[in-house]
């Protein structure tokens, strides 16, 4: 019993030094100067870095939903139904945004997929909706 409240004595003495340290310091005002508009970031101010970048796009040609039981199961070989048929287009992503809507096709030995449509900012639908 003696360790423990020696223990709690010790512990709030650290807790007023640290309050003690923390009422002491003190807090100053700073000014900015004010910044025009018009200035340009660094000597180019231009975007050319940015428009080099690589970007990841992910294509997405159908969904389902299986159990644990059933995904366990799983083995080379086994075939999981997607809910798309065949013929409707493919959704492309940046990040989670939908941005736009293909067709997949082969090109020189490899997937490859075809825009059909680039869809506008407004389009609504355009965010991945997770299921819950």
């Amino acid at each position: 019993m003696a360790k423990s409240d020696k223990a709690v004595k010790e512990k709030q003495e650290q807790q007023n030094n640290v309050a003690q340290a923390d009422s002491k310091k003190q807090v100053q005002s700073v000014e900015f100067a004010e910044a025009a508009e018009n200035e340009t970031a660094g000597s180019g101010g231009s975007i050319d870095i940015l428009l080099d970048m690589d970007v990841p796009v992910t294509v997405a040609i159908g969904q389902t939903e299986i159990s644990v039981r059933r995904l366990l199961q799983l083995v080379p070989g086994s075939v999981l139904k997607l809910g798309k048929p065949i013929d409707e287009p493919v959704e492309l992503y940046l990040r989670d945004t939908k941005f736009a809507a293909g067709s997949v096709v082969v090109v020189d030995g490899r997937f490859a997929v075809k825009i059909k449509q680039i869809l506008s900012v407004g389009d609504s639908g355009a965010k991945v909706e997770k299921k819950s």
